[in-house]
Order: C-alpha cells, then structure tokens, then sequence
C-alpha cells in the first residue's frame, strides 16, 4: 500500500493551492481564503508568511472593509516581481508579452508574420528579440519563473515539438528547444496548441469561469478547440486532443490543407468565407482578420452576397457545434479568433442547426458565448501554461529560478 502524503507534501500542496487563488482571483483576504480552501486561520497565516517570505505575495489592510472590528489581511499577488514571457505564434502575428503574476500583463511587442513558407529563424529571431528588449527593462529584484508559447499547430506533449500546422507550412519543428537556446535565459519554453490554451484562458478568466464542460472553437485561417472536460483540459494520448477543425462535416465537400475533404476548417475557414463573398482573389492581399470582419461588416449593411456566405459558413459551423455538442454534452461553447465575428454574423444559422441536429437534453441548456478575451485569449492561455510550474510547487521553481 502507498503511504499517505508527507507533511512536507501538504504543505506543498497548500502552498500552491494558496497561490492559485490569489493568481487567478486576485487580492483576497485571510478569511476567504480559510473559507475557500477549508483550512483553520493559523494554517492560512503560516502559508501566507511563508509565501510572503519568498517574495511571491504582500499582505496589507483592506481599502475598505465597511465592518466593524479588526479587518483580515488582504494578501496579493507581486505582479511586479514574480512574472513570465508569454510567447503567441499565430498565422499573421508574433506576439511576446512579460506577464506579471496574477496575469497582469506589464509589458508587450507585437509584428506581423507573413504568409509563406515557414522559417524557424524568421519566427523565434523576433520573438527572443522582443523577450530580450522586455528582460533588460526589468528591475535587479525581479525574477522569470516561465516561459511558454502557443502556437497554431499540433504539439506533441512528450518533447513539445510542433508535429504538424497545417496554415504555417510548417511540420516537426523544435520551436521550445530552439527558443530556449536563443532566449539564454535558463528556463525550458513550454509549447502548447493555441485553442488548447485559449480554451484553459477563457476557462480560469474569461466568459467560462465556473463553467466545468466548456468547448472552445477558434478561428485564424484554420479552425481549432479546446475542450474542457470537468474542469480539466482534454489533450489527448499524445497532445493532440482538440484538433476539431479536422472533424469531417462534408465527405464531398473542399480540399482541406491537412489532405482530407470536407473539414470544418475547409467549410468555415478563413478561405471559405472570403470565396463564398466574392472577396478572395488569390494574391493574399485580401485575407486576415481585418477581411473576415469586412464581409460581416457588408452583411450587416445589407450586401446580399457577404450575407449568403454567412449563411452559408454558419450553416456548418452550426453542424459542427451540434456533433461537438453531442459528443461532449458541454455547458458552454466559446467562439474565439476569427469565429467571434463569424458566429456574431450567422447566430441564427448555428442555432438553426443546434435546434435539428443537436440531441435535445443537450441542447437544453447549452450556451453559446464569444470570447471575453478577444484576441489575447492565445496569449493569456501561454502565460496560464508558463505559470503552471510555480502554482504547483511555489517555493522549490522560486529558489531554481533565483538561483
């Protein structure tokens, strides 16, 4: 039989339980957190002393407490010395971001990829440029405790190797290993799938807080999830878990750059839209969010054609949601990236769709919402992952990375 946890695993484990919910929760006092957590107070004081001790968390009295007697100690997060590089790799953007902890972000770069065939070099030189710029800018006293990236592709969770990303061109690339090396800051560069960790974002600080079975739909030029099961992410044997956009709605339907027919991404993609509405002329000077947002902006005016394409590209993302929905039963579906402004334009197609091919008890109650951390939601997702270790064990990444 498996001894019971140590003390000392307690008390790991509570520590980083503590500073989870000041993370994610923000300031909090003594006394929720003895409620949230189940502990006496003497406990919470130990904890809360030791992770101030660190330099992880402060205590000061409340702003206002609006009772009488003496107030609880409000413990918060230091934002401004405990942070993060934040990494986002999309199709037509880089994005690096030092993220404070409790997810402030303090400082951020952004540059426009281009579309074309993948070079490793052209992506991770700016990125650990960008890194660099924001690692000189901080103060002696502060420390990186992660890094992490999210990337529009298919990562193997066992070497965090990109198999495979279709809208990148690009195929078994070592992005984590090369970032690191270029980055010299010490530190592995956790990789993840970008819906993935925009799907965990929206789950810990965006429309799905509190929700345990949430899917999240993300559209760039392709079209990716994530699906939060009982509060956990799904990622699958190897980590590709969430590659719907490769589910197969039309058997017959158009070529998809994964080499199958028919897939949601093919029908509702980037490309799709912009064909159905006349607005795709094969130069690539015409794509992007920026075109996307026009053909519903057209349709919101009346234009007949840009309202047809929604109706069309609606009709099987509503398909799609209902054998999600079916499948997974959950009780929040998230369309994030480009797929916010094309559920926005063709709500009534998807719900249409819901309403014949979706089992009815699952249909019930389920809920339809947009991103509530708009195009950031890839980027926060990253932090969330860069900050995984220290949540996990506080005191042991804290002393690794200071030392």
């Amino acid at each position: 039989m498996r001894a019971g946890p140590s003390q000392e695993e307690i008390r790991r484990h509570n520590l980083g339980a503590l500073l989870r919910h000041v993370h994610l929760g923000g300031p909090t006092s003594r006394a929720e957190l003895t409620s949230r957590m189940g502990l006496n107070r003497s406990t919470i004081m130990a904890l809360t002393a030791d992770l101030t001790a660190a330099g992880l968390v402060r205590e000061e009295l409340p702003r206002e407490t609006g009772r009488a007697g003496r107030p609880s100690l409000v413990v918060r997060p230091e934002s401004a010395r405990v942070y993060v590089f934040a990494l986002d790799v999309g199709v037509d953007r880089l994005v690096a971001a030092r993220v404070g902890l409790g997810g402030t972000i303090i400082d951020r770069r952004e540059a426009v990829r281009r579309r074309g065939p993948f070079s490793l070099e052209e992506v991770v030189g700016p990125l650990a440029a960008f890194a660099r710029q924001m690692h000189r800018k901080t103060r002696p006293d502060t420390v990186c405790v992660g890094v992490a990236a999210a990337f529009s592709g298919g990562v193997d969770r066992g070497d965090g190797v990109v198999r495979f990303g279709p809208n990148m061109g690009s195929v078994d690339v070592p992005f984590g290993e090369e970032m690191a090396r270029r980055l010299g800051l010490g530190l592995p560069v956790a990789v993840g799938n970008d819906a993935n960790l925009a799907a965990l974002a929206e789950h810990t600080r965006g429309v799905g807080v509190g929700c345990r079975d949430l899917v999240y739909l993300h559209g760039d030029v392709g079209v990716g999830g994530g699906v939060i099961v009982n509060g956990t992410l799904l990622g699958g044997h190897q980590g590709f878990g969430g590659e719907v956009g490769h589910m197969v709605v039309n058997p017959k339907g158009r070529s998809c750059g994964c080499g199958s027919l028919g897939c949601l991404e093919a029908e509702v993609g980037e490309r799709a839209l912009l064909e159905a509405a006349g607005r795709f002329d094969g130069s690539g000077a015409l794509v992007g969010r920026d075109a996307v947002r026009a053909v519903v902006d057209a349709a919101d005016r009346g234009d007949i054609v840009a309202q047809a394409a929604l109706s069309r590209v609606g009709d099987w993302l509503g398909l799609g949601v209902a054998n999600l929905a079916n499948i997974f039963n959950p009780e929040m579906v998230v369309f994030g990236g480009m797929l916010r402004e094309v559920y926005l334009g063709s709500a009534a197609q998807v719900r249409s769709r819901l309403a014949t091919d979706a089992l009815p008890p699952v249909r019930e109650h389920l809920r339809l919402r947009t991103s509530a951390l708009g195009d950031d939601a890839t980027l926060v997702g990253a932090a969330e992952l860069a900050f995984a270790q220290v949540l996990a064990d506080p005191l042991e990444v804290l002393a690794r990375a200071g030392s």
